[in-house]
């Protein structure tokens, strides 16, 4: 059988038809070459032979290495200046820690202007080291000028520079309830912009007595960014104020002329200001008028030649008006007190001061609005309050009751441009006041 079989597979190819025959020629022409293929696939590497190795060691200079020094920590904080701060308040707050940046500030031309110009609502941004030491300090003194403090190799220097970012405007509306601080903060009215408010109206409204409950302010203002940042408020640009049925009117508007040259006037380009402020405390109430009374401490019956402000210890007492300082000192009963010389026979008097502003002293001449000195407690006071005093020839007269003269009105060569300017900003009010009226209703 085997022998068969083995013949019957010689013989295959030859019963097949010549078809078949192809294929199988193929395949078995075919057959080798996968064989070789498959063998090839699996078909172990060889491994390479062993080179000789050696170890070499040489030695190399390698540069010493010291630790770099580890950057000084600083830490940046910012504050906004309240109602009766201080410089020395306003640094404890930022952890400055550096009284040696005090002396500094009160002995640098520059630097001093902190303690002339510290506005409410104004930013003070500080960077201090490890140790509360002062590296760096940033303070708007107005919408456009900014002073810098930096701490270099010699020690601290100060400089002042104009801020580059426009100004923006915001505009709000507040109504009376209980006080104007209180509305303004309710509208998210800034400090600053409230105190300004006071002043502008201060010819027409006594802040003290006159509010009443539902006036209405309407108000365009400032605020003043440096590089994208905001900083602090800046100025009111126009304003009205309805008291009591009157309605009031401020337009800012920079007539060209003389020092400053820039004021506030009613739309028919009346002055706002007067020639004396009211008040000399940029926000307080009137604790004793003028007149008799009963010394609080003393307890007997005597006249009071002024009129008394209270406000917190620090508060900045401002000069009602321009003149030359005629004392600054101690003074009895009034404690620290200054005296300042007016035109037209006119003096004031400023007592219990807690201290003075920078650069106050006899024969020294001051604006109106700078500030002479602090609220405080000196000489015969039972708190701190600011004694005021207005004399005409020698005679005592009542702060809040004597006729003050009105400031210049629009030049009649700046009339026609203040006109345009008196409009516009006629048109923006109204169009505030307009919003806020729908927005009630």
């Amino acid at each position: 059988m085997p022998a068969e079989k083995a013949d019957i597979l010689a013989q295959r190819p030859a019963r097949l038809g010549w078809a078949h025959q192809l294929v199988f020629g193929a395949l078995v022409l075919l057959l080798p070459a996968l064989t070789v293929v498959t063998a090839f696939g699996i078909a172990p590497g060889v491994a390479p032979r062993d080179d000789e190795r050696a170890l070499v060691e040489q030695p190399l200079e390698l540069p010493d290495l010291e630790a770099s020094p580890a950057a000084p920590e600083r830490f940046t904080t910012q504050e906004r200046v309240l109602r009766g701060d201080t410089v020395a308040a306003i640094f404890d707050r930022l952890g400055v820690r550096d009284p040696r940046a005090m002396e500094f500030l009160r002995g640098d031309a520059t630097g001093r202007a902190i303690f002339r110009q510290l506005v409410p609502g104004r930013s003070l941004q500080a960077e201090t080291g490890s140790d509360g030491e002062l590296l760096a300090l940033r303070y708007f003194l107005s919408a456009s000028s900014l002073m810098e403090v930096t701490r270099g190799a010699g020690g601290l220097s100060a400089r002042q520079r104009s801020v580059v970012d426009p100004p923006r405007l915001l505009y709000k509306t507040a109504t009376i309830r209980s006080s104007l601080f209180a509305a303004t903060d309710a509208a998210g009215i800034p400090d600053a912009i409230a105190i300004q408010v006071a002043r502008i109206f201060s010819t027409d409204i006594d802040f003290h007595v006159d509010l009443r409950k539902g006036d209405r302010l309407s108000v365009v203002y400032e605020m003043v960014y440096d590089s994208g940042e905001l900083i602090a408020p800046g100025r009111i640009v126009a304003a009205e104020f309805v008291n009591d049925g009157h309605t009031f009117h401020a337009v800012l508007f920079r007539d060209g002329e003389g020092e400053g040259g820039e004021g506030y006037y009613s739309f028919d380009g009346t002055n706002r200001s007067k020639a004396f402020l009211r008040s000399p405390v940029e926000f307080s109430r009137v604790s004793s008028g003028f007149g008799g009374r009963v010394h609080p401490i003393f307890r007997n019956w005597r006249a009071h030649t002024g009129v008394d402000f209270a406000a917190p210890r620090g508060t900045r007492v401002i000069a009602s008006a321009d003149g030359i300082v005629l004392s600054a000192g101690t003074r009895g009963g009034y404690g620290n007190a200054v005296e300042i010389k007016h035109g037209g026979s006119i003096t004031t008097l400023y007592g219990h001061l807690s201290g003075f502003a920078n650069g106050i002293r006899a024969g020294a001449r001051v604006r109106q609005g700078e500030p002479i000195g602090f609220v405080g407690a000196t000489g015969f006071a039972t708190g701190p309050h600011l004694h005021y005093e207005f004399k005409i020839s020698g005679m005592h007269q009542d702060p809040l009751r004597v006729a003050l003269p009105k400031a210049d009105p629009v030049p009649a060569s700046q009339r026609a441009r203040f006109l345009e300017v008196a409009a516009q900003a006629r048109t923006t009010i109204g169009r505030v006041a307009a919003s806020a009226s729908a927005r009630f209703e």
